[in-house]
This record gives structure tokens, sequence and C-alpha cells, in this order.
């Protein structure tokens, strides 16, 4: 239990507020016995003190170097409340998700939401509205409103580069991107997964700094070979801390961490302390960690994020100085934001931003016909639990293991998109998503036509959610700002989540995370194979392919 000594020793009327333990010292890479002195928000002295109770740590505040807040279910003012808790002061946000339904008009709602809490959003300019030319997308982004929102100094990168393609063969429209990021001094992040070698080398020519979709270690180790820093990560989908770990020992200068995409009920229960905890756990030299943690995303983004120096912004944390490092306390520009696992933070009220004009489907839409035989082998997009990459497997239509998945135009009327799946592994029911990167159309897959309809059209009817069927019962968490979010609180979001994520898993899956995984099956920039609203896609090849695969050589 805290005590009154573990927050604000002394609090005059010149808000001055003094706070002792063992302060780390990322930068000189030492601890010791030592007093914090915040004055109007910002640190005024740090100094050694013998005396001072060190049964606590005084650390910086956990920075998350790669974050879509949008997968989160909540819009930032809502994400901000229960980061907090966990000792995350700032994320690097790429809003690329609104900026696929709403364009320029989603990022500009994500910034302005975002000024009415306590943190530090450091928001990029999404590079890559829309993802592909082989789906349909609510808006484009163009170079010149990239140039626009680097207007705003609150947009301080060029959002992941993923048309890797692109910027391997010169791409017009992605070159232009990219010189408008250089020109105006940005940093620009990557998204290359599977990239290695001489073409690992080719992508970072371009002046792509960052990489956060290795795999394995040998992808990262060819990358940071080529200049790129590598953020290990682990969301509710793609987990590969495992594969990558061990770069805090081999390279720690160039490693960041973040969750990419998490959702409301992971982010309850952790962020980024939990990649900390871990790597702790494994006995990894605490200020390499610690680096990791809070000092490099900093430093490549040029953040505003106080790092426990003289005039830097009062951004830290009061932990245990056990060697887990278990928060207590968050404090943002002095302000105690969290304490005890709860958030100081208030909701925000604030309007809704959308874009969904579909109709509901039938079931004779989805029908799937093998012609009396004609198709009697297809392919299969086979799911990974922990990875947002696809294998492809032929096999028989017949196959009990395989569900049938639905991608539904959410932007026009057309004809809903079908294949095939393996992975899911659902015994009946159904759920479906708009949350479908990075298009965002309607997604779903299901044990049955009937089922799928019914949760295809509880999201249509909401205007955006997650839903899960069974014998025409529907349960769906309502998404309405941009068919991705919700503004409700917090907590309440993730609790009914739990409940759908948790239909799912009673229908059968045995995925870690049902849904996020369910989102990634139409990210066509990820290989191999995939399903967008107009049909199957290798994203090796990056081509459509045909379901059947009967006759081909």
């Amino acid at each position: 239990m805290i005590t009154q000594r573990d927050a604000t020793i002394t609090r005059r009327d010149d808000m001055v507020a003094r706070y002792e333990g063992l302060v780390y010292d990322a930068f000189l890479r030492r601890k010791y016995p030592g007093v914090v002195v915040v004055e109007n928000g910002k640190i005024v002295s740090v100094t050694e003190d013998p005396t001072a109770d060190v049964s606590r740590a005084i650390l910086p505040g956990f920075v998350d170097a790669h974050v879509h807040v949008e997968s989160s279910m909540l819009i930032p003012s809502e994400f901000a409340r229960l980061a907090v808790v966990h000792g995350t002061v700032a994320t690097v946000s790429d809003p690329h998700e609104i900026g696929n339904v709403c364009g320029i008009d989603g990022v500009k709602y994500m910034l302005s939401n975002a000024e009415g809490v306590p943190f530090h959003f450091a928001f990029g300019a999404p590079s890559c509205v829309p993802a592909t030319n082989f789906e349909t997308a609510g808006a484009e982004i163009t170079a010149a409103n990239i140039r626009e929102l680097f207007n705003d100094p609150r947009v301080v990168y060029l959002s992941e580069m993923m048309n890797w393609p692109g910027v391997l063969y010169n791409d017009p429209v992605v070159m232009e991107k990219l010189a408008v990021a250089k020109e105006c001094g940005r940093v620009i992040d990557g998204h290359a997964p599977g990239l290695m070698g001489v073409q690992a080398a080719a992508y970072a020519s371009h002046g792509i700094t960052t990489d956060h979709e290795c795999f394995t270690l040998q992808e990262a180790l060819d990358k940071i070979s080529a200049g790129m820093k590598i953020l290990i990560r682990e969301g509710s989908a793609a987990r590969n801390f495992d594969a990558l770990h061990t770069l805090l020992d081999l390279h720690p200068d160039v490693v960041m961490f973040c969750s990419d995409d998490m959702h409301p009920d992971a982010l309850v229960v952790g962020h980024i302390n939990v990649l900390v905890k871990r790597a702790l756990q494994l006995g990894y030299d605490e200020f390499d960690v610690l680096r990791a943690a809070c000092v490099h995303p900093v430093e490549h983004y040029g953040l505003q994020v106080g790092q426990l120096r003289v005039g830097d912004s009062a951004d830290f944390i009061i932990c245990n100085s056990s060697a887990l490092w278990n928060v207590h306390q968050t404090f943002i520009a002095g302000q105690l934001v969290a304490e005890n696992g709860v958030t100081n933070i208030s909701s925000v009220v604030t309007q809704s931003i959308n874009t969904f004009d579909c109709a509901p489907i039938t079931e004779a839409q989805i029908s799937f016909s093998s012609d009396a035989g004609s198709c009697e082998k297809i392919r299969v997009i086979v799911a990974q639990d922990g990875q947002l990459v696809t294998t492809e497997q032929i096999a028989s239509i017949s196959d009990p293991d395989i569900l049938k998945m639905i991608v539904v135009n959410r932007y026009n009327n057309a004809a809903p998109a079908i294949a095939f799946v393996k992975g899911f592994n659902l015994s009946s029911g159904a759920i479906a998503s708009s949350v479908a990167h990075d298009s965002h159309n309607v997604i779903a897959v299901g044990a049955n036509d009937a089922d799928i309809v019914h949760a295809i059209n509880a999201v249509i009817e909401c205007k955006g959610g997650v839903a899960a069927a069974i014998n025409s019962n529907v349960t769906v968490l309502p998404l309405p700002v941009a068919g991705l979010m919700s503004a409700n609180d917090g907590y309440l979001v993730a609790e009914k989540y739990s409940q759908i994520d948790a239909l799912a898993k009673q229908f059968g899956s045995t995925l870690r995370a049902p849904f996020m995984t369910l989102s990634f099956m139409a990210l066509l920039v990820i290989p191999a194979l995939k399903l967008s609203d107009k049909g199957l896609f290798d994203g090796n090849k990056f081509e459509f392919v045909s379901l059947c695969v009967d006759g081909e050589t």
C-alpha cells in the first residue's frame, strides 16, 4: 500500500512537490537514493540523498513506440485513461486506421480529442491511405495532405510506409510522400514484413528508419545491418517478443518496445510495462530495458517527453524497487494521473465521425457452389495465432476444418467477397467486425451462413462494431466513431468486448485474440494470402488469385 510519502512529500502554494526514492538515471546508467523536485510541471532538481527511502523507485515514464490507438476500440482520451495506470506517459501513434475511413478529417479528429487529456500523443501522417489499390477504402491521403498535416507540430513523423514494393520500385506517389517527409524534417517509419538482405537495405536507403514487423531474429538483424531500428512488438495479435528479445543483448542501442495493436481487454491488464517485466525476468540489463521503454522513442522521434532530468517535463513513474518495477503512481507534467491501479483522468465528451453506407446482406449473397465438382480444390487462408502473416494451403472444399470468410464493402453496396480459412476452429456460430485492416470493411468468419449473415448485419446496423452470433442470438459492441472506436468509458468497453471475445471462444475458437486475428485477414500488405472486398489476394505476388485451383498448373 502506498503511503503519503510515496507521493507528494511536500506541497506548497507555489506548486512545489518533492519525491524521494531510488532514482534511475537512464543516461548515466546509474541509480542512487535521491530526491526529485517538481515545480509547475517541470523538474527543477534531481539530487542524491543517502537518507532517501529506497523502498520505491523513480523512473521515466514508459513510451509505446508504435501503436494504432484505434485498435484499442477507444478514442485517444479513453486510451490514455487506461494506459497511464500501467506507467505509460506517451505514445507514437499512427492514425492510419481512421485515415482509411475518414481521411485527413479523421486524423484531425484524433488530434482534437487527444488534446483533452494530460498525456503525450505524438501522431504521424499516414503514408499509405489507401493501403493498396486492391481494396475499397473510405478516403485517400495525398502528399499534399501530408504536407498540410506536417504544418501541425503535433504531427511528428511519417507513419509506416507499408507499400514496400512502391519503395523498391520507385513508385512516383510513394517517392513524393517520402520527399515531403524529408523536406519537412520528419522521421519516416517502416513496415516491411519479411524483407531481408539486399531488399531490406534498398528499402532503408530511402530514409526509412524503423521496422516493427520483424517476426524472426535474422530478419531483424538484416534490417539493423541496413541501418534501421527495431521495435519489439507485443500486441493482442502479433507477438514477437519471444523471437526478438535477444536484441536487448545483441543490439541494445537500436531497440524500442511497442504494442502496435491492442484490444481494450488487454489494455486493462497491461501495456509497455508487460514487455518491461518480461525483459527484466529474463535477466537483461535494467538500463538497456529502461532505454528501450523510455529513452529511445523520445530520442528517435524528438518527443517532448520528460526523461527525469532537470528542465524536463515531470513525466515519471513511481514503482516498487523490486526487480519488476510494479507501477504505483504515474505523473505527467507533474500531475498525478494514476495511482494504485486507478486512473485520475476524466472522460472527455466528443462528437462522432464516420463513413458507413452499405445495406444488410442475405444468405443468398454469400452462398458458394462447387458447380457440380468443378471446384473441388480451393486456396485456403491459414491463420496463425500470434502472427499477422498467414500461409496458403490447397484443400478440398469438403475439408471439415475450413470455415467460410466474408468481406463486405462498407462504403458502397457491392457483392460480398468469399474465401475460406483455417485456424479459427469455430464449431458453431460466427463473428464479425468493422475493424478490418486497413480499409476497415466488414469481415466475418463462421461455421454456417445464417450466423455469418446475422453477425454482419448487426455490425452494419450499428454503423460499425464487433459482433458474435449463434442461432439468431446476436451480441454486439457498437463502435460508432469511424466504425472503429467507442467514446464510452474505456473500462466498460473492455468489459463488453471481453464478453464477445468469450463468446467466440465458446464457439470453439482456440485463438488468443480471435477478433484481432480476424481483423488482419484483410490486411493485404502482410503475406501470404488475404481477402479484400474485391477478392482473394496473394501478398507475396501482390496480385489477386482465384479461389478455385482445379486445372491450374
